[in-house]
């Protein structure tokens, strides 16, 4: 796994898609496999704190009808 500081969501998303097709080949021993499944938790986990940043990043443009812009918070839910 990269150092965190060198790591983003695409880069994390391919090392966990490396994982996953690593894993899914079954030629790995258990404690390799073990080893590889812990870092896919860990770089999934990376993944979801990333996603919950940008999340809370986001606005959006809200118009009133007569072309007059305010931002407003994304809301998720």
């Amino acid at each position: 796994m990269e150092n965190d500081t060198d790591l983003n969501f695409e880069v994390a998303i391919k090392q966990l898609e490396e994982i996953a097709t690593e894993l899914e080949k079954n030629d790995l021993n258990l404690d390799k496999a073990v080893e590889k499944f812990e870092e896919g938790i860990k770089l999934s986990k990376k993944c979801n704190d990333m996603l919950e940043k940008a999340e809370k990043k986001i606005t959006i443009l809200i118009n009133d009808g007569n072309d007059n812009f305010t931002e407003d918070e994304f809301k998720t839910e």
